[in-house]
């Protein structure tokens, strides 16, 4: 049996003055992305360098919203701690399936997305593309047909995995079908191929769960695949001049990531239960604890500026509850040592 043994603390700064903890209540997931932009813009208006902000978050998967904003705002970022969002190959394979149903024509889509069927290799690949490239329907046929267009019903003649590939098409192909929901349709079709290509599969569910959940806000495929696709910034900022700021970079990190370093201003996103700490972090209290201590570090890398951020009413698939309260590592902190702040739409 192990003992435990805990040693009381007094925190405090040798600094006098400055700013306070500002506590930020978004009334979305997009909106908390947003507020990020828009004060990453200020602070460096004020003179602080990209590199001198850092993003922190629990895991790889919450920075995803944040990152096609970030894209759009022509910001330019470094990640640590996981790969950005758009170069994770279980997205790359969902936007794929997504492309060539907004352009049938597209062969480096149909590609990635047949070569996810068992039993087709390359060569089988290129006679399939070929044969859709050869008998493709017209544009405006398909246009005119909102339940069935032309173009899938054309490959009944296909062995059946194909043909299971063309039948999930045909059925989320319909223009009026909101992104989500062709996304829930197709995840049906992909997850067995999921489970089956990637070993970390349970690991990567996040990241499939939080795809739909940005989709949501989009009405039409079209928008959705532009801003999933831009080009990260490569250049600086718009606006700033300075002779180096085209080699600045926003960081983005895991908290994990980020022990030891320290920069001047930092955003904690996702600081809600259920998200930071985890839903599963609630079983047991030495996972409890970890949470803590990650919370502790995340908040002691900012030198000058620290906002912690969380949004609302967020549904959780995983648990099928919805998490909406800050985290609870903020409870009982005096509300003269913060600032809250409210964002929402207006």
């Amino acid at each position: 049996m192990t003992t435990r043994h805990k040693y009381s603390k007094q925190l405090f700064t040798q600094k006098p003055g400055g700013e306070l903890p500002g506590i930020v209540v978004a009334q979305t997931e997009n909106l908390q992305s947003r507020f990020v932009i828009q004060k990453v813009l200020e602070l460096r208006e004020q003179g602080i360098a990209l590199q001198d902000m850092a993003v922190l978050f629990r895991s790889s998967y919450l920075s995803f919203d944040l990152e096609i904003e970030l894209n759009k705002a022509d910001i330019p970022f470094v990640k640590f701690g996981g790969f950005k969002f758009i170069e994770t190959a279980h997205i790359k394979d969902l936007v794929a399936y997504l492309r060539v149903i907004e352009n049938p024509r597209d062969a480096v889509a149909w590609n990635r997305i047949l070569l996810l069927v068992d039993g087709v290799g390359p060569r089988t690949a290129e006679k399939v593309i070929e044969d859709i490239v050869s008998r493709r329907a017209s544009v405006e046929q398909d246009a005119t047909d909102t339940t069935l267009p032309a173009f899938w019903s054309q490959y009944d003649s296909y062995p059946d995995k194909i043909r299971d590939l063309f039948g999930t098409l045909r059925e989320i192909s319909p223009g009026h079908l909101v992104p989500a929901d062709k996304i829930q349709q197709l995840l049906t079709y992909y997850e067995p191929l999921f489970k089956k290509r990637y070993d970390d599969w349970n690991k990567r569910r996040k990241d499939l769960e939080m795809f739909q959940q940005i989709a949501e806000r989009y009405r039409a495929l079209g928008p959705f695949l532009s801003d999933l696709t831009l080009e990260p910034a490569n250049e600086s900022v718009t606006d700033i001049t300075a002779s180096t700021a085209d080699e600045e970079k926003l960081i983005l990190s895991t908290i994990h990531s980020a022990k030891g370093l320290e920069w001047n201003s930092v955003f904690v996103i996702y600081a809600l239960d259920g998200r930071f700490p985890s839903s599963r972090a609630a079983m047991s209290e030495e996972s409890m604890e970890e949470e803590r201590r990650l919370m502790y570090v995340a908040c002691t890398r900012a030198k000058e500026h620290l906002y912690i951020t969380y949004p609302i009413n967020i549904y959780d698939r995983d648990s099928g509850i919805f998490v909406y309260g800050p985290s609870g590592r903020f409870s009982g902190i005096p509300e003269n040592l913060l600032d809250t702040w409210d964002i929402d739409e207006e």
